[in-house]
């Protein structure tokens, strides 16, 4: 694992492609229970090197019902995002994460992962890529299906402070998925 991380953090294979140049951002650990793979690192999470190291993570920590202790403890939870670095900024927002990253790099890290009980799903880059076919057409469509993915995968929303439209449209969300993910992440955690 220690090799491997090693790799993934000098890659450059899209280096062309990136504004602030290759950043990888990558956690993991052989003997992580959990691992959460978002979609890409923004600015601030560029800048530290620190995944989730911004308003969307703390919101993330506190949908998991964790502290940072537990949420950077490699060993417990593994943070793996669909592109290891800023991708730059689009008309809305940050642009996708590079496609690049996750053929090259995901099944290596899983591989090395044997104890992983709960990959969750953050965005509609993770959940189509994991979940293919068996992906909804929407986000929204997915997200209400969680259970259909129980218990290997659970799917959520980005936590970004940007989504607050969303989660007021979709109370269910906050109502029975959180819920369920606090549920999951205590009981593999034993907290």
């Amino acid at each position: 694992m220690k090799n491997l991380l090693k790799d993934i953090r000098q890659c450059t294979i899209c280096k062309e492609h990136l504004p602030l140049g290759p950043r990888p951002i990558v956690s993991a650990h052989p003997e992580a229970k959990i691992i959460i793979i978002g979609q890409a690192p923004g600015t601030s999470v560029h800048k530290t090197g620190i995944p989730w190291n911004d308003p969307s993570g703390r919101q993330l920590r506190n949908w998991l019902n964790v502290s940072e202790e537990i949420f950077y403890d490699e060993t417990k939870i593994a943070l793996v995002p669909m592109g290891f670095c800023y991708p730059g900024k689009g008309k809305s927002g940050d642009l996708p994460p590079r496609p690049e990253c996750a053929p090259q790099w995901h099944q290596k890290l899983l591989d090395q992962m044997p104890n992983l009980e709960l990959v969750i799903l953050i965005g509609m880059y993770s959940q189509k890529y994991y979940l293919k076919e068996k992906a909804k057409r929407t986000l929204t469509e997915t997200v209400a299906e969680y259970k259909t993915y129980l218990p290997k995968y659970l799917p959520l929303p980005h936590p970004s402070p940007r989504n607050r439209f969303w989660l007021s449209k979709n109370p269910w969300f906050v109502k029975e998925v959180i819920p369920e993910l606090k549920r999951a992440v205590k009981t593999i955690l034993n907290q």
